[in-house]
């Protein structure tokens, strides 16, 4: 199911989001499916539950823009650990349609979430992914 993305402005994305509980049920399989879906129709390279209406810690990622499967990230009830160094690039964001700036970010983050199962795991990521995992839990 391919979720209408929410405009900036919608009271969903000014609250904090609420952190899972429940993992691996057939609803999160389902409810994790459709945001990828989701975001691959609004040509995103991540999306967080929020920008579809749901008040979840709840990311996904795909910096290969659907190319290449292992690259698919989901993260719940993510944490950015640490950033280190400095990038400046243009982002958008799909919840501002048409709109792009000029964002410093770091180079190179560590990031602390749980997968579909609940299991907790540690990932540092550079360049697009680092900007990504910042751009979804800010």
């Amino acid at each position: 199911m391919i979720y209408p993305i929410v405009k900036f402005g919608n009271p969903v994305l000014e609250r904090e989001a609420e952190d899972v509980t429940e993992f691996d049920t057939s609803d999160l399989h389902q409810f994790l499916e459709d945001m990828f879906e989701s975001m691959y129709a609004a040509k995103g390279v991540g999306l967080a539950a929020p920008q579809i209406g749901f008040s979840r810690k709840i990311a996904v990622i795909d910096v290969s823009n659907g190319e290449n499967p292992a690259d698919k990230l989901v993260l719940i009830n993510p944490k950015i650990l640490t950033s280190e160094g400095k990038q400046e690039g243009e982002e958008g964001c799909l919840s501002i349609p048409g709109f792009r700036e000029q964002v410093k970010r770091g180079k190179r983050v560590t990031i602390r979430a749980r997968n579909v199962k609940g299991e907790e795991f540690e990932m540092m990521g550079e360049d697009l992914l680092a900007r990504a995992f910042l751009h979804e839990t800010d």
